[in-house]
């Protein structure tokens, strides 16, 4: 199928271009249901997982052209808009100086609870109210490299598809399920289903390496600052510590789930 034509943009005001600019703020990509990815691998990625393009942007004086020809010609039947556009209009998307030369509008992939199925060696990681962007995306990343199948967001979170989160996710966001959902939902859906939840918390009493890991399995884990809730650690199966020597009272949730998610996953983890 032959591509869909390129339409060369200069201006900041053509109207498009505004309505990518305003995806930098929560309240329009959730309107529009849309996010922005950065880089040509990154769009790769996401294409070759299956996610829907709404706009492709392509610097005019990019390199990797056959590349850029791959992306577009995979992208074709999807009828999304090709925009040529100049630097400047590449580092005020970005609000970065030396921005990439392809940029990409996606439409944003919710799933419900129903997606957490409760298969053998199945692992997911469900976050409360976690609130730093760079956290999430580090995260989304090490799901990716444990084979998790998705992330569950519980309650008031930040926005996994903010530029921060794509950015730290390091292109692998295509290859994690995100849901979100209430306290209460995800509490009743796991003990239904069947999921053996494991929280950490400061004030469990069990290594988390002498702890037993049965799948399927949710890993739960709370706020940077605030920890789990009192509810949600009460409705976990087991409660789990890292113990460490030093001062220090607690781990980065992203270094903590690291940790933990290598854990459970170390007889699924093959060199």
């Amino acid at each position: 199928m032959k591509p869909p034509e390129t339409r060369k943009i200069t201006s900041m005001a053509n109207p498009e271009i505004k309505k990518i600019r305003s995806l930098s703020l929560r309240k329009y990509r959730e309107e529009y249901g849309l996010f922005v990815t950065e880089g040509l691998w990154h769009a790769l990625e996401a294409v070759e997982a299956g996610w829907d393009f709404e706009t492709i942007l392509i610097e005019e004086s990019g390199r990797d052209k056959e590349q850029v020809r791959r992306l577009l010609d995979l992208c074709a039947e999807q009828g999304c808009s090709i925009l040529e556009v100049t630097p400047s209009i590449m580092e005020s998307i970005t609000k970065r100086d030396n921005a990439q030369t392809v940029l990409a509008v996606l439409k944003q992939k919710w799933r419900d609870l129903s997606a957490m199925k409760p298969e053998a060696g199945t692992v997911w990681l469900a976050l409360e109210e976690i609130r730093d962007p760079g956290n999430l995306g580090t995260l989304m990343r090490t799901c990716d490299a444990t084979g998790v199948r998705g992330i569950v967001l519980i309650g008031n979170t930040c926005d996994p598809y903010s530029s921060e989160a794509i950015r730290a996710s390091m292109g692998s966001f295509p290859r994690i399920m995100l849901i979100r959902c209430e306290r209460a939902a995800f509490i009743s859906y796991a003990r239904e289903s069947g999921f053996q939840t494991v929280g950490t918390h400061l004030r469990a009493d069990r290594d988390y390496r002498k702890a037993s890991y049965e799948t399927p399995l949710a890993l739960v884990m709370g706020a940077e600052q605030a920890g789990l809730s009192d509810e949600l650690a009460a409705a976990c199966k087991h409660l789990v510590k890292i113990p460490m020597r030093g001062k220090a009272d607690s781990l980065n949730v992203s270094v903590a789930a690291a940790i933990m998610l290598y854990e459970i996953c170390r007889e699924s983890l093959e060199m």
